[in-house]
């Protein structure tokens, strides 16, 4: 048995594509659906550059899956939202799958609280905003808000010193209230856009309570797997089910994902805390950018209305965002004030081991 937990261990992303494969082979085989390769094929091609991001980092395969279906290829958003669900709770749980065996850090509590609100999220969002919303102005928002984050964190990351903590500092009832928040906010964007739960989570993680961006970003992709595989249930077993399109979409992407994700998680492991927050920045850039590009009007001849619409949503979401610092640690004055404080404490305590350190030896040679 230990020996089958050790194999586990060594070779998570093997394992993980080994029972992937063999269940949606026996799908494939069943139903014959070889022939959806045929005029389904771009969206496997798409998942293999969307699965690693969302093994990588903290946004989830239908943060690239949602716009380049609805606005590149002019698929339905109900369709391109209930993909996304579909094809993270595949994609995002091997990643977990993979998290869990190479045993990288997760703060797991933040997975239960956000999780537990994040259930609650998807659910208001799957059955009442979404219907409410049209497809440019939401995806222009999930954008929007991103790229108002990515803001937000290189600032506070320009103007802090203070060391990244690996876990939630003096957990109580407190932080339990601002996760659960988070994730029913997330969990309402991700029914209507297919991810959300993932970002507004690693936001609260990163700017409210300091976690290292290396924690929060797997903490993050277990999040979204367990969101995920609570809409599909949702949708599957309570309400209308997912769009019968969503599905065909589902298996050409299945092969793929299940390893493009683990293999983002892989990468991400060992990399610096600078790389990870570099690799964010670039990827809600350019994510932005192909999100202005396809936009069916000109990307520099976009309504007025909308420009409005989206520079407002940058700006208040900035200032949430520094708001959710603020929360965390006081302004950017009080960190660094706190931050030499701490310095200068740990600098008395070595001045006086360095100190002591002889007498203590001289007592030892007597």
């Amino acid at each position: 048995m230990f020996q089958k937990f050790s194999l586990i261990a060594r070779y998570p992303i093997p394992v993980a594509a080994t029972i992937v494969w063999t269940i949606w082979l026996t799908l494939m085989v069943a139903g014959d659906h070889w022939h959806l390769f045929a005029d389904r094929w771009f969206m496997s091609v798409t998942m293999v550059f969307g699965s690693f991001i969302a093994g990588a980092t903290s946004e989830g395969g239908g943060a690239v899956a949602f716009p380049v279906m609805t606005l590149l290829f002019e698929i339905p958003p109900p369709v391109a939202r209930d993909f996304s669900l579909l094809i993270q709770a595949v994609g995002m749980t091997a990643a977990s799958f993979t998290i869990i065996a190479l045993r990288i850090p997760v703060e797991w509590r933040a997975v239960c609280m956000a999780g537990i609100g994040g259930a609650f999220g998807v659910v208001l969002g799957l059955d009442i905003i979404s219907p409410l919303l049209t497809p440019a102005y939401t995806k222009l928002f999930f954008v929007s808000v991103w790229l108002s984050f990515a803001g937000a964190l290189y600032w506070i990351n320009c103007n802090r010193t203070y060391e990244p903590q690996s876990r939630i500092a003096n957990f109580g009832a407190r932080s339990a209230a601002l996760l659960f928040t988070g994730g029913f906010l997330g969990g309402i964007v991700s029914g209507i856009t297919g991810s959300g739960l993932d970002i507004i989570t690693f936001a609260f993680l990163v700017l409210t309570f300091r976690v290292n961006e290396k924690i929060a970003t797997p903490t993050s992709v277990v999040l979204m797997a367990t969101n995920s595989i609570v809409a599909v249930f949702w949708r599957e077993g309570i309400t209308t089910g997912m769009a019968p399109a969503a599905w065909e979409f589902w298996y050409v992407c299945v092969p793929v994902v299940v390893i493009g994700a683990p293999v983002g998680a892989w990468f991400i492991r060992n990399r610096s805390r600078q790389f990870v927050v570099g690799f964010l920045y670039l990827s809600i850039i350019c994510q932005y950018v192909l999100a202005l590009a396809l936009i069916p009007e000109k990307p520099f001849q976009l309504s007025h209305g909308l420009w409005a619409f989206t520079i407002a949503t940058v700006a208040t979401g900035f200032a949430v965002f520094h708001h959710m610092a603020r929360l965390g640690g006081g302004t950017t004055c009080d960190m660094l004030a706190t931050t030499a404080l701490d310095r200068h404490q740990r600098q008395d305590a070595y001045d006086e081991l360095r100190i002591d350190q002889p007498q203590i030896a001289h007592k030892d040679k007597y």
